[in-house]
């Protein structure tokens, strides 16, 4: 008698999940509006687009404090983790704009990112929303926070004259 969990490998390939390493400019695009449609929707698409302008971990991008961020110099310093070193990146206007609303409309908070409840937002949390706003938008696949890590130009720091 067969194992009840052995299959040949022909059956097993209508099962199997293609790996999407990364989302497109325009399937983030989808997703933003998609995260916009819900009771949170500005916080969402915000967080969204953070973290996709910097390559953000969902940890990273639910640490940003106010205080990271300088809206007049349209500066945000990041605090990486899994060791990589600290930077200060520029932010776009339309990354800008939507702070500025974020900040008006928000109840004061020590971080950008809060819950309903004024608490601190979750990875997991972020996880979710993201998982919510792919299905939402039509995605066939299960959509992650890592899918919005695309490839920045490294920033080096400048070397000291000799």
């Amino acid at each position: 008698m067969e194992h009840p969990q052995h299959h040949s490998p022909a059956s097993n390939l209508s099962n199997v999940l293609v790996e999407r390493s990364y989302l497109s400019e325009g399937e983030v695009d989808l997703l933003i509006e998609a995260a916009r449609r819900h009771r949170w929707g500005h916080r969402d698409a915000t967080a969204i687009l953070v973290a996709y302008q910097h390559g953000l971990r969902a940890s990273e991008l639910v640490a940003l404090r106010w205080t990271d961020i300088d809206l007049t110099t349209g500066r945000l310093r990041i605090r990486r983790s899994k060791g990589s070193a600290a930077s200060v990146r520029p932010i776009s206007a339309q990354e800008s704009l939507a702070l500025r609303r974020l900040l008006a409309e928000a109840p004061p908070a020590r971080y950008i990112f809060v819950s309903e409840y004024g608490d601190r937002f979750r990875a997991m949390g972020f996880e979710r929303m993201i998982a919510r706003a792919g299905a939402e938008a039509g995605f066939g696949f299960v959509v992650r926070s890592s899918m919005l890590r695309r490839e920045l130009a490294v920033e080096r720091p400048p070397t000291m004259p000799q």
